[in-house]
């Protein structure tokens, strides 16, 4: 490619030397940042399943961001990522917003605390936002309630529909140290209506208290609405009938947080929360459910369970990913939890419901547009398991090439060892099994030795003129064993195409063996596999992280 023609293909933080080579594509602050909010380090590695630890020593973009006067902009970064869905937890989000309300600069302090209705969906969220500026606030030797605190909780609460917010109060009483009561005297929230007000008052003094109040008052119908909800959640919480228990979840959509111990320990119960139960939390609780016997094979609430987990609109409603259904079906397959003694037989109708519903949820993933190589190391057993999931490192590779090769219309999907690639004929209409065997018969007709190349797919797409968006590079290997330096083939590639790819190097096993961080935009490595990792993916693609 000519200098020019690199050059006006260039960002404007990558970097070209005189002779129109591109090195290194620079790691800004904004791009530190997101990297942040998406998975809570400005590092370019991601380890699956591991939180992070939140502090001041791991923000150090937002605090350059900050002190440079851009804390508007900061803040809007935030809410864009905590509502377009782009964090793998929101967390990270959270914490960084309570760090801008703590900045001196008035308007990002505004700013900041105005946002916290947007990002702050749920109590959870808000009490940890709060226990956040708390822990800020520690060395500060102040107090945390001051005037812009105590409207941004007072907001919170006023804005929330009265109805959803009697459900919250009694579905979600406390987290992180915190709870309703506290949080509404220590805001002195003056409630905006008198639905609002009535559940202020059940908050602060309980229903008898309410019930006197109100029960000679001419009320509004709003009132009457969460006043008879209330009453519902009251009843609930003294009756010992399981039959009057399962007619209340049934008629008023109750869930189990609102139930008392004794009541989660009837199987009828069970079955009337599991109508109403949000599918994610199906999957992950099939296996004790089965063990328990509230689902039993052949029985009606088992097949509504399976019509309900294959239908389209229910999968979309939940937004579960393929990669989410695949880990409950292995999980539940293997017949036991991680931890504990609890064990279950797999029912067969559930796990065909589960089957079905892998493939039709492949519909909720939202292409990219992007040009793709997956390449799969064989020159290690693909049986190894994946740490933190009951899939093997076959099918972990096999699902992701899957996710590729059937959201994204140019994709190619490789398989390497110590010099030798072989191109796969993986393709969109092909089962998990498929694509399995495609990837394990290249694993007997390639495996020479234990040594990793990971540069082969690089070379492949300059060898034969693909144009290449990212790379996804999969071993089992730790990353910092390879026999070439896959950094250095990426840029002799960029220089040939004239294209600011990217590269994600993936040890599905390795977990804290990485590349050492070179400080290229480009790249980024993940250790283990999760569905956190798409996100990191999709993100690094659309040039956001």
């Amino acid at each position: 490619m000519e200098p020019s023609a690199c050059a006006q293909s260039c960002p404007s933080n990558h970097t070209s030397n005189a002779a129109g080579e591109h090195c290194h594509w620079e790691v800004s602050d904004n791009v530190r940042l997101r990297r942040f909010l998406c998975y809570g380090s400005e590092g370019d590695v991601y380890t699956a399943s591991e939180e992070a630890h939140l502090g001041m020593a791991q923000a150090g973009a937002l605090l350059s961001m900050l002190q440079e006067g851009r804390g508007i902009e900061a803040v809007n970064e935030i809410k864009r990522f905590a509502q377009d869905g782009r964090a793998v937890r929101l967390d990270p989000s959270i914490f960084a917003l309570a760090l801008c309300s703590q900045h001196a600069e008035v308007t990002t302090k505004r700013a900041a605390f105005k946002a916290v209705k947007d990002i702050c969906q749920d109590p959870a969220h808000l009490f940890s936002f709060i226990q956040y500026k708390k822990e800020l606030k520690e060395d500060m030797k102040c107090g945390i309630w001051g005037r812009a605190l105590r409207k941004a909780v007072s907001d919170w609460y006023n804005g929330q529909d009265a109805l959803s917010l009697a459900a919250v109060v009694t579905r979600c009483k406390q987290r992180e140290g915190w709870s309703h009561k506290d949080v509404l005297r220590l805001s002195h929230t003056k409630p905006a209506d008198e639905a609002l007000a009535l559940i202020s008052k059940y908050v602060a003094k309980g229903w008898k208290e309410v019930h006197v109040a109100y029960a000679d008052k001419e009320n509004t119908e709003e009132v009457v609405k969460v006043l008879l909800y209330l009453e519902v959640v009251e009843k609930v919480k003294h009756s010992c009938d399981e039959t009057e228990v399962i007619n209340l979840i049934e008629e008023h959509k109750l869930e189990r947080e609102q139930l008392l111990t004794d009541h989660l320990k009837s199987k009828l119960v069970w079955r009337a929360l599991l109508k109403e139960m949000p599918l994610q939390s199906v999957l992950w609780m099939l296996g004790k459910m089965t063990a328990r016997k509230i689902v039993q094979p052949g029985a009606s609430e088992t097949q509504a369970l399976c019509e309900r987990m294959q239908t389209e609109a229910a999968l979309k409603k939940a937004k579960l990913h393929p990669f989410s259904i695949l880990l409950a079906s292995e999980h539940y397959k293997r017949g036991q939890g991680y931890q504990g003694k609890t064990k279950w037989a797999a029912d067969g109708s559930i796990l065909k419901a589960l089957d079905i519903a892998f493939y039709k949820s492949f519909s909720n993933i939202e292409p990219v547009g992007k040009s793709f190589v997956v390449a799969v190391d064989v020159s290690t057993s693909l049986s190894s398991v994946v740490p933190g999931t009951a899939l093997s490192t076959a099918v972990a590779a096999a699902v992701i090439t899957m996710v590729f090769a059937r959201t994204e219309a140019d994709t190619h999907v490789l398989a390497y060892s110590e010099g030798a690639l072989e191109l796969c004929s993986v393709s969109a209409d092909m089962t998990l099994a498929q694509t399995t065997d495609e990837l394990v018969k290249v694993t007997s007709l390639k495996r020479q030795n234990s040594s990793t190349d990971c540069t082969l797919p690089i070379a492949w797409a300059t060898d034969n003129g693909k144009a290449v968006d990212v790379f996804i590079i999969l071993t089992n290997n730790p990353l910092w064993t390879f026999t070439a330096s896959p950094v250095e083939t990426l840029k002799k590639y960029r220089q040939t195409s004239g294209r600011h790819s990217k590269l994600v190097m993936c040890g599905l096993t390795s977990i804290g063996h990485t590349m050492p961080d070179t400080g290229d935009r480009g790249l980024l490595s993940i250790c283990g596999f999760d569905l956190g990792a798409f996100r990191i993916i999709r993100n690094l693609a659309q040039n956001l992280i």
